[in-house]
């Protein structure tokens, strides 16, 4: 066991680094994203288009290609953090909430719905002096 340590000594000091950013993106970023949303975001039935779609084509896709090259890599390094320090769960959902794919806008209103969650949406967006989500 010594022998891997020492041989991987800077595979685990990258993966420390790594984890430790996106620990601290996560608890800086988090309290923002969530003031983004809008209140009405979860009161309609199906997703409305995203401001995405006023862009010119070209910059519309190098947009969506970002959000979900970051959602991805927040959704992996979520992933590595359920083995390492940091808030792996939380990194996982904000992964989630930023790529596109098929039902994400029910997920989404599900996870919402519950109690507890919505509190904490609205406490952080209180923090933010914003208005609370409508459910």
């Amino acid at each position: 066991m010594l022998d891997w340590l020492s041989e991987n000594q800077t595979l685990l000091t990258w993966l420390s680094v790594i984890s430790l950013v996106t620990f601290v993106a996560s608890l800086l970023a988090l309290p923002w994203l969530v003031s983004l949303i809008p209140t009405d975001y979860f009161n309609h039935q199906h997703r409305h288009p995203g401001p995405f779609k006023k862009h010119h084509p070209v910059i519309r896709v190098l947009l969506l290609v970002g959000k979900n090259l970051l959602g991805l890599v927040l959704l992996c390094g979520g992933i590595l953090m359920i083995f390492l320090p940091g808030q792996g769960l939380l990194t996982i959902i904000m992964g989630m909430l930023l790529m596109d794919y098929p039902g994400k806008y029910n997920l989404e209103r599900r996870i919402v719905g519950h109690p507890t969650v919505l509190k904490s949406l609205n406490w952080l967006r209180n923090k933010r002096d914003q208005p609370p989500i409508e459910i």
